[in-house]
């Protein structure tokens, strides 16, 4: 009974708010995997509050096809259509946005950044017409997973190529919050993507796990390494929920569907009233677990039932 109070509730409170039809406007870059997990997550939100798309609001989309030229023009079409709302899935989106208006209320999705994008001068209160959810999620956040998984882990391999130096000064950075953590981390290098196999190898039985960054080499060769971990039944964890379907044990991560259901929340709170520049932006303190289960058993770790009630998703 209580239940079903708070949902007649949450539709009384909605029909009350939403007397006139709400206007909203998703601006989006170009079409992929994970806009369209956002824009679901943002429906989902509004559904779960009892709105209807259609009767308390209604939804115009915008896909620059990948150019911010285009997507300025598209900011600036729609927002004459004076909208309620301006959802912006990029940051040139949000950068558009913002630049043709600096009253109707802007929330950005998936911006790693938006001190350094110039929305906003914080990551508090903006004081503007600008809040919106960053997808910034810093190395320090991924090496407690380590021993959630691995409790008793003391050596971690990390493969990458040399060559990359974006990818070497992620590996120094991990390098130094391992250490802070009790960690030492062993290194493998792969020059091409029939090496990282290779690298795998000559890694078992020094390390307790292998975990892999964003090094473009390794993704790449993804379904070997794997394939090596379950052989050898050597623990890999990843930094991507693609990898985890792929046959990683875990990895946290911040998926278009995470971001989406935060900027959901951002669009109900503007829509019954609050002012975006109120809203402090969002940086998600406890990104989402994923795991493998099926991985995990291939690769010998015992997951623990904590670690599975705190998944937000499980593959099987």
């Amino acid at each position: 009974m209580a239940s079903l109070l708070v949902c007649l509730g949450l539709v009384l409170v909605s029909s009350e708010a939403f007397a006139q039809m709400k206007s909203l406007v998703i601006l989006t870059l170009e079409e992929s995997e994970e806009s369209d997990e956002m824009r679901a997550g943002i429906r989902e939100v509004l559904r779960a509050a009892g709105l209807q798309e259609g009767r308390q609001y209604k939804v115009q989309t915008a896909n620059a096809q990948g150019s911010p030229e285009t997507a300025s023009k598209q900011a600036l079409e729609l927002i004459r259509g004076k909208p309620d709302v301006i959802l912006a899935l990029s940051q040139p989106n949000a950068q558009a946005a913002a630049a043709h208006t600096t009253t109707m209320p802007i929330i950005f999705v998936g911006v790693t950044d938006p001190v350094e994008a110039g929305l906003v001068s914080g990551l508090g209160a903006s004081g503007t017409n600008i809040t919106g959810v960053s997808d910034a999620l810093a190395l320090s956040r991924r090496v407690p997973l380590i021993r959630q998984v691995v409790p008793a882990a003391k050596r971690v391999g990390v493969i990458y190529n040399s060559t990359d130096a974006v990818s070497v000064a992620q590996v120094r950075e991990f390098q130094t919050l391992l250490g802070e953590a009790g960690l030492v981390m062993l290194e493998a290098t792969a020059a091409r993507p029939v090496d990282v196999a290779s690298a795998a190898r000559s890694m078992v039985g020094k390390v307790d796990l292998i975990y892999t960054l964003a090094d473009a080499t390794v993704l790449k060769a993804y379904p070997q390494l794997v394939a090596t971990a379950s052989q050898t039944r050597t623990p890999l964890l990843a930094s991507d929920v693609a990898q985890v379907k792929q046959g990683a044990v875990a990895a946290v991560d911040i998926t278009g569907r995470d971001l989406g259901l935060a900027a959901g929340r951002l669009t109900l709170r503007v829509l019954r009233g609050a002012k975006p520049g109120a809203i402090p932006i969002e940086v998600m303190q406890k990104p989402p677990l994923y795991l493998n289960a099926q991985a995990a058993q291939r690769q010998g770790v015992v997951l623990s039932d904590a670690l599975f009630k705190s998944a937000s998703q499980v593959f099987k």
